[in-house]
């Protein structure tokens, strides 16, 4: 597990630090940024490895880590499976508004939340 109950306890910035180091060993690499581990979740709920991946793939994968770590506070939810195996997702309520710092800030409790599992 990545995130611990004692990190819980912890800024986010601390657990966020946290959860790159457990990454980059988990790996062998650091994520740069947000859109770094967004990406790797979107790959894990792929579910078909590592494999080269187009630019458009990329995105289509950053978008499904947002849908999935968002799907934990029931902003989205898994509409289907396409014949690919690529997960789609529907948004069920709005996101809060917000600038981009809040949005990052979203984004990373919902990661962290989604590592608690592994």
């Amino acid at each position: 597990m990545m995130i611990t109950e004692d990190m819980e306890n912890q800024p986010l910035d601390i657990q966020w630090e946290h959860l790159l180091n457990g990454l980059e060993q988990l790996i062998g690499k650091r994520p740069a940024d947000l859109n770094g581990v967004l990406f790797l979740v979107g790959v894990q709920e792929l579910g078909q490895g590592a494999k080269h991946f187009t630019k458009e793939q990329k995105q289509d994968l950053m978008h499904i880590g947002i849908c999935k770590v968002l799907s934990l506070s029931s902003y989205y939810s898994l509409e289907y499976i396409d014949k690919d195996g690529w997960p789609h997702y529907k948004l069920e309520r709005a996101l809060p508004q917000g600038d981009v710092l809040k949005q990052e800030v979203l984004l990373k409790m919902h990661v962290i939340e989604y590592f608690k599992f592994f």
